[in-house]
């Protein structure tokens, strides 16, 4: 129920909550045991989100969205409570991305 109405059920807060479990869970697996055979996976966030931490230049690259793929070549993926960090290459220069998972908004396992 929400505090708006406590005649409704927030089912899609509710979703988006689970969802973010369910990334934070899936990611803790791949960090403690790396990625499965040829899984590998597409994580859209809001560049502009609260804490999300990306360099300056890939901010102006991508003023609002970003996607990033995680499969061969991530190096350092920490996940936390409230968000991930991982270390990708763009243009053959390794960069940090602090990535919360209220910032997340695509998820996709091909």
């Amino acid at each position: 129920m929400t505090s708006e109405d406590p005649d409704t059920i927030a089912y899609g807060r509710l979703m988006h909550r689970a969802m973010r479990g369910l990334i934070q869970t899936v990611l803790t697996d791949v960090a403690e045991r790396g990625l499965p055979g040829e899984h590998h996976f597409f994580v859209t966030f809001d560049t502009r989100a609260d804490g999300v931490d990306i360099a300056p230049w890939l901010h102006d690259r991508y003023p609002e969205e970003m996607t990033i793929v995680i499969q061969h070549q991530y190096w350092d993926l920490e996940v936390h409570d409230g968000h991930f960090e991982i270390i990708l290459k763009f243009s053959g220069v390794p960069q940090h991305l602090h990535v919360p998972y209220a910032a997340i908004t695509r998820f996709v396992d091909p």
